[in-house]
Parts: structure tokens; C-alpha cells; sequence
């Protein structure tokens, strides 16, 4: 099968577009030329790449004309987008695998949310994720399945971190023994998941295509870890002892940057926990690695950023 990649040097693509080489998928990655892969292997030399510009006008056109029986579509993020491929793909392609987001769901009634828990995004994010999801499973002009990872981790780039955010600082910080701080009482979730199993899962979607069409899956860890658990895990992995002080979200949030609060409540607000159970039974997903496997191969990998 011929499969096209959009995004395919990204941080999922980086994974998946070898992954599907290396299993015998005719294999064309799809990217603007501007990135070169986070991690390298020898599968890429079997791969083709067309450069093109989501931005131009010509592009779904382009990606048609690729010659794909599969699309796995990494880079969509508005409904219009999403729309424009449909149409251009119509009677070309016979596999759409989009990539969405635990950010469709807002805050969980029942935890582990899963897949047939009603959509309330709580972001603009999540909002145009929903919708996109909402159209692809409700047309019929190119069979389609939404693939819906959580917080990404992978090598080349920093995790979120046990405040949920990005600033690194608090790694180096777990690292050397400071104390650091945490809003609340460090007990909302997180949930994570390798980009590789992420491109597991979605290999598997193709090669179990009858299961996976017109189905949403969560494509996460096997379970979600509390901020502080998390915290106390990367201090020990450096032989520290975690010390954490917690404080009121105002008396935290005032500690930090504007846009760190931002990403940090954003997190918080949804505290993420998603059940696996439905990509185990249908696509026979099993992830290589929990949350905290994850991120520690990310801190100590020599392609770490910082």
C-alpha cells in the first residue's frame, strides 16, 4: 500500500514515517522541506518526499495527485482544511487517518474518559479539533478515523513538564535538588504518550482498516500520573528527594510567566485520564511505554534539547 504522510518529519511523523517504511508501506512523506526528522534511521532511505506548503492553494490538489491509497493527515487544524482534502481526495484515496487530540473532551464526568463520552472542549484548540472530527465521521466521500493522542513525548523535544508547562527549568531543578513549587495541591492529572507509540497505533488503524473506519480512538498511555508523582519520580531518577512546596492557583500562577499559567491551567483545567480499552480490543494498541517511561528516555536521550 502506498501511503502518504502529511507532516511526515514531524513530532509523530518522525516515528511513523520510518515505522511505515521499515513494515513494507510504499511510503511518501509529505512536509514543507523545513524540518529534518528528530531521530534518524536507516528506513528513511527508502522513503519519498514531496515538498509542498499546506498554505498553498494548490496543495490538497498536490497530495492527490501523490498517487496514495492511504492518507495519514498530521497537520489539520481547522474544519476548512480538513474539508479541502475530503474534497480533494474524493474517489482517489480509500483510507483518511487524521490525527486529533484528548483535547476534544473537556472536563471528565467519569474517569477513564473514553471514546463515547460527549465532546465539550473547553479551547479553541479542542473546539476545531471536535468539528473536524465531527465532519470526517459524518461524511462518506473518503472513509476516515480519528486517531486522538495526548501530550507528546519524544525525543528532540521537552515534555510537559510536572507543572504543566514547558519550561525546562523545572527538570534541571528536580535534577540538582532545588525545591520547586506546584499549584493546588499537585493532584490533577496528566496523561502522556510516546510519539512512537502514537505511530504504532496508527499503523495499526491501517493494517486493521475494517475495525478503525469511522472510529475515534484515544491513543494515550497506559495510565495518566499525577503532578506531584511526577515530580517525585524525575527527582529520584537524578538520586533526589523532591521538594515541593504547593500553593492557592493565584499565589502559583503569579510565580510564573503569563503564558506558562496559561499552559499551565489549560492542563489542569481537564486533568486528562483516557482509557486505552477500545484501541486495545479493535486495533490490538499496546504501548511500549507508561507516562514516566516516556518522558525519562526523553530527559536522558543525547537529542534532549536543553
Amino acid at each position: 500500500m502506498r501511503v502518504a504522510v502529511i507532516g511526515g518529519s514531524g513530532h509523530i511523523g518522525s516515528y511513523l514515517t520510518p515505522r511505515l517504511a521499515q513494515e513494507g508501506f510504499e511510503t511518501v512523506c509529505v512536509s514543507r522541506g523545513k524540518r529534518v526528522p528528530y531521530i534518524g534511521d536507516p528506513a528513511w532511505s527508502k522513503v519519498t518526499h514531496a515538498v509542498l506548503d499546506r498554505d498553498d492553494k494548490s496543495f490538497t490538489r498536490k497530495v492527490a495527485e501523490l498517487g496514495a491509497e492511504a492518507v495519514v493527515d498530521l497537520t489539520c487544524y481547522t474544519l476548512e482544511s480538513a474539508e479541502r482534502l475530503v474534497e480533494a481526495l474524493r474517489g482517489r484515496v480509500e483510507r483518511l487517518l487524521h490525527c486529533g487530540t484528548i483535547w476534544v473532551h473537556g472536563m471528565s464526568v467519569e474517569v477513564p474518559t473514553t471514546e463515547d463520552q460527549p465532546r465539550r472542549p473547553i479551547s479553541d484548540y479542542g473546539i476545531r479539533k471536535a468539528a473536524i472530527e465531527s465532519f470526517l465521521q459524518g461524511q462518506t466521500d473518503v472513509p476516515a478515523t480519528v486517531l486522538h493522542p495526548g501530550h507528546l513525548v519524544g525525543q528532540g523535544w521537552v515534555p510537559l513538564n510536572p507543572a504543566a508547562n514547558f519550561n525546562p527549568q523545572i527538570f534541571r531543578d528536580l535534577a540538582e535538588g532545588r525545591g520547586i513549587t506546584l499549584p493546588n495541591i499537585g493532584r490533577e492529572t496528566l496523561h502522556h504518550v510516546h510519539a512512537d507509540d502514537v505511530a504504532q497505533c496508527f499503523v495499526k488503524a491501517l493494517r486493521k482498516w475494517p475495525q478503525a473506519v469511522g472510529q475515534s480512538f484515544h491513543v494515550v498511555s497506559p495510565a495518566a500520573v499525577t503532578m506531584t508523582g511526577y515530580a517525585e519520580a524525575v527527582a529520584g531518577w537524578y538520586g533526589r528527594k523532591a521538594e515541593i512546596r504547593y500553593f492557592s492557583w493565584e499565589e502559583w500562577r503569579k510565580s510564573v510567566t503569563e503564558k506558562e499559567a496559561f499552559v499551565t491551567w489549560d492542563h489542569i483545567a481537564r486533568s486528562p485520564n483516557c482509557s486505552i480499552a477500545k484501541a486495545q480490543r479493535l486495533l490490538g494498541y499496546e504501548p511500549r511505554y507508561r507516562s514516566l517511561d516516556a518522558v525519562r528516555e526523553s530527559l536522558f536521550s543525547p537529542h534532549f534539547p536543553c
